[in-house]
């Protein structure tokens, strides 16, 4: 399985993007009631359309939970946690920043499970995997964790992708995405964009650009959908879904848990055969 980095770390300096890339006419709708409210006839509209809403996932308290966690683990509270990325244009000034300041310059936490007990508990949530193994079709195995934070006015954008073109997985592995609002995801804030049923039309050429990304002119962004969600809502999503996130053009700060998991009987390749899949090299095409 993926490792990811240890380490304090800082992303290249990303490039300005095309406003025309997002679209925010059209916002998905969820389903309410929490994971138990989750029948076949939505397992069936993940499949179809490659993503699932649930409004409200999880209580009020396990998202103040998880986002105490989220802080301890971004004040340096854990001396042996060290996976932090800062956003591009604020890892310099790292060394100097300390509490509200330090949290509003950090992107990303990652690979904290074996971490901190109440991140782990979003990750192994009984209702999460009950959906997860019905969607999956096989017992899901916690293959990444991530939180992430997209700091008020300079939170970068996440261009869009396929997850799988990020993975060292058998092509037609059933990758699953989970993403959990700890904060109100909104338009102005950054919220997920995704593109419904891009997931049947098979893998796409990636490009290191603004970072490992679709072509911006192979985005179909007429189907654009935004997925604005409250505190403890939850989307899922089907590891070749065409999804990305503009900048944070608002005050308000937005912090959020991913994870993706995987069927236990799935199998790895080498990095040379997805490559051959979602690689650019050699297939002589730009962006």
């Amino acid at each position: 399985m993926n490792t990811p980095t240890t380490g304090e770390q800082t992303d290249v300096i990303q490039l300005p993007y095309s406003p025309e890339l997002y679209s925010f006419d059209t916002a998905a709708k969820g389903i309410s009631g929490g994971f138990p409210a989750v029948t076949e006839a939505d397992i069936e509209y993940f499949h179809r359309y490659g993503y699932l809403v649930i409004n409200d996932a999880f209580s009020p308290a396990e998202v103040k939970d998880a986002l105490a966690g989220m802080t301890h683990l971004m004040d340096g509270k854990c001396p042996d946690f060290r996976a932090i990325q800062f956003e591009p244009k604020l890892g310099k000034k790292k060394n100097d920043l300390e509490g509200e300041e330090r949290r509003k310059a950090i992107r990303k936490v990652f690979g904290f499970v074996d971490y901190e007990p109440r991140l782990n508990a979003m990750a192994t949530h009984p209702g999460l995997l009950s959906v997860l193994e019905q969607v999956i079709e096989d017992t899901p195995v916690l293959f990444q964790d991530m939180g992430l934070v997209k700091p008020p006015r300079h939170g970068s954008e996440k261009p869009w992708h396929q997850d799988c073109a990020y993975f060292n997985l058998a092509e037609g592995t059933t990758v699953v995405g989970v993403w959990i609002a700890l904060d109100e995801a909104t338009p102005e804030n950054g919220c997920l964009h995704i593109i419904p049923g891009s997931h049947i039309e098979g893998p796409m050429i990636h490009f290191k650009r603004r970072d490992w990304q679709i072509c911006d002119t192979d985005v179909p962004v007429a189907r654009d959908t935004m997925v604005p969600l409250k505190p403890g809502g939850c989307l899922f999503w089907h590891g070749l879904t065409h999804h990305g996130s503009p900048v944070n053009q608002s005050d308000q700060g937005r912090r959020a848990l991913q994870f993706h998991y995987v069927p236990a009987s799935c199998e790895e390749v080498t990095t040379q055969e997805r490559m051959a899949v979602y690689g650019s090299e050699g297939k002589e095409v730009d962006c």
